[in-house]
């Protein structure tokens, strides 16, 4: 009996601190996100700018947001964006996607790029946080 109180509290005393790391990655991905916003935007009535709208792009084709023009190098790609994909294309945006307009010299730290990820996917298709 006193096993499986000492595991059920393991497991939530975990859980806690998995949800309390998550927020706080995602506090700082929101930060890290100011270096995009001279380009992009993210959330409700989010628009696209110099770059595209960023809501909903874990899961999405790159080069298909409506009313934006994306170079053939991103409409071509073939790239469908999740995690993997954009920790690598963060790194080095012109190497990812040779010929794309994106002029970003790129986030090479782990955990910022990771971070701006975990705010980044947070948000759904229209804008609205998950």
């Amino acid at each position: 009996m006193k096993t499986s109180t000492l595991s059920a509290l393991v497991v939530v005393t975990s859980w806690a601190a998995a949800s309390g790391a998550l927020a706080q990655d995602a506090a700082a991905g929101k930060t890290s996100f100011n270096k995009c916003l001279a380009c992009h935007a993210i959330g409700e009535g989010a628009k696209n700018k110099v770059g595209p709208v960023l809501n909903g792009l874990d899961g999405r084709k790159s080069g298909t947001i409506e009313g934006y023009s994306y170079t053939d190098a991103n409409k071509n790609s073939g790239i469908t964006w999740n995690k993997d994909v954009f920790l690598e294309y963060i790194k080095d945006p012109k190497a990812k996607i040779p010929g794309t307009k994106m002029v970003f010299a790129g986030i090479k730290n782990e955990k910022e790029a990771n971070d701006l990820w975990t705010y980044v996917s947070s948000f759904d298709k229209d804008g609205k946080q998950k």
